[in-house]
């Protein structure tokens, strides 16, 4: 068996976004037709259906475009290890030989600061980078120097994205001046880095405020917009998905500059991948479904995923612990 996938396909190397002169009128002429979006969103699941060997392409991939997450109070520098070793060799040697598949990765692999210096050490030789979460992550509230300094201190251990939380307050009081300021320092500080600005989307109140703030992170600089933290009581949905969507692709539209998208929190099954996948294509197109413009931030995603290909090489589910995603 062998699964024809374009995960390999050259990827052409795209300039960065480097942002604009903020645009207040164009702010403010942004609006979000809230009920028509959740229309659209509830048809998503149904829209798109693929099967056998189509339906393994798609997931392998979306492991390519998964960034492998451990965000806990209790990570170890064994925990990360074993994560990394996972995210070089994310499915078992035997189902890609069933395959015909060699070299899947992950895109990356996320973490605290704190744990940079061992990611990195871990995946050297891999081509897996490492994402750090940064600027006071989850809630942002740390002193805004201290903010700046994380994000240097993160990229000078060798991380080459860097996760950064917006200031929600400043979405909550229209107080955007201040929140293209704050991004536009972080995307600064991160270098070389690439810049995923999170914008807690659970916490931001309406679509509205979604689509605004996604602007402004854009016109700021950030090369790529992420739905949540994954700490919110609400992370990511498919109506938030579409309208920042929506929002880069009229970025893009007005400026040529092509601006990355990561959905993360509560991704966990394979079929709800299919669904994030198939709305990229079609509101986005298939350039954007490389991992240079497209992530899950995920961490059961990729153990239920490996699943789910198991299964389409034997005919058979087998127990969760026999894909252990470290």
């Amino acid at each position: 068996m062998t699964v024809q996938t374009a995960t390999h396909l050259p990827q052409i190397a795209l300039p960065r976004n480097p942002g604009m002169a903020l645009d207040m009128d164009r702010v403010r002429a942004v609006q979000a037709n809230t009920s028509a979006i959740e229309r659209r969103a509830a048809t998503l699941p149904g829209r798109r259906s693929v099967k056998k060997n189509h339906q393994a392409a798609w997931l392998l991939r979306a492991i390519t475009c998964m960034d492998l997450t451990t965000l806990s109070g209790d990570d170890t520098p064994a925990r990360v290890q074993r994560l990394c070793a996972k995210a070089a060799n994310p499915v078992r040697a035997d189902i890609l030989d069933a395959l015909g598949v060699t070299g899947i990765t992950t895109g990356a692999v996320c973490v605290y600061h704190d744990m940079v210096e061992t990611a990195v050490q871990a995946l050297e030789g891999t081509g897996v980078p490492v994402a750090a979460v940064s600027t006071g992550f989850p809630a942002g509230l740390s002193p805004f120097h201290l903010r700046l300094a994380e994000i240097g201190e993160s990229v000078k251990a060798g991380a080459k994205e860097i996760d950064i939380v917006i200031s929600r307050r400043h979405v909550l009081t229209s107080n955007w001046q201040a929140l293209y300021d704050e991004v536009q320092a972080f995307r600064a500080a991160c270098g070389p880095a690439h810049i995923k600005a999170i914008l807690a989307t659970g916490e931001l109140g309406t679509l509205r405020n979604v689509a605004r703030a996604s602007l402004i992170c854009m016109m700021a600089g950030a090369d790529f917009i992420k739905t949540s933290t994954g700490k919110e009581n609400v992370n990511a949905t498919l109506p938030v998905s579409l309208t920042m969507i929506r929002a880069i692709r009229a970025y893009h539209n007005d400026t040529g500059f092509m601006v990355g998208y990561k959905p993360a929190g509560g991704i966990s099954k394979a079929k709800d991948a299919l669904v994030y996948l198939s709305l990229i294509k079609d509101e986005l197109g298939d350039r954007w479904l490389q991992p240079d413009l497209f992530r899950f931030g995920a961490s059961s995603l990729l153990g239920d995923i490996e699943r789910q290909l198991e299964h389409h090489v034997t005919g058979r589910y087998s127990a969760g612990y026999r894909h252990g995603i470290g």
